[in-house]
């Protein structure tokens, strides 16, 4: 069975991969290197780790509207997110997304903690869903 979260829509599309979850806010200008998709800011929860192909879980974004063109350059690079989802996304992560072509939702049902670091998802953006499967059952002998 799939878990099927239900929110807003906000860059349509659809992308897959593994979640990659930040318990702080984001700032992609001087946060994320668009050459590498490796988060560089000192002291934040991702630093060192890779947002290529993941789809990202944070918050909302932080900083400067030139974050936009670093969501922007990151794709064109070959190193945006598969897609990403916010609790609220405000106007620089949304602006990002959608001319990067990243899908976007947010304010979903529930809290963004049913949606655990590493678990496969699929995020629709143009439907506002995200679907998450359930786990394996544990085989008893």
């Amino acid at each position: 069975m799939i878990l099927i979260l239900r929110g807003r829509g906000i860059a349509r599309g659809s992308g897959s991969g593994k979640v990659l979850v930040s318990p702080a806010p984001i700032s992609f200008l001087s946060g994320v290197d668009p050459e590498t998709g490796i988060v560089i800011e000192k002291g934040h929860p991702l630093f060192g780790k890779e947002i290529t192909g993941r789809v990202l879980v944070f918050p909302h974004g932080k900083g400067s509207t030139v974050g936009s063109y670093v969501l922007y350059a990151l794709s064109r690079n070959g190193h945006a997110p598969a897609a990403m989802i916010n609790r609220e996304a405000e106007p620089i992560i949304a602006v990002g997304a959608i001319i990067s072509n990243i899908p976007l939702v947010d304010h979903l049902e529930g809290d963004l903690s049913l949606i655990r670091d590493g678990v496969d998802v699929r995020v629709d953006g143009t439907t506002g869903t995200v679907e998450i499967p359930d786990e394996p059952a544990e085989e008893t002998s």
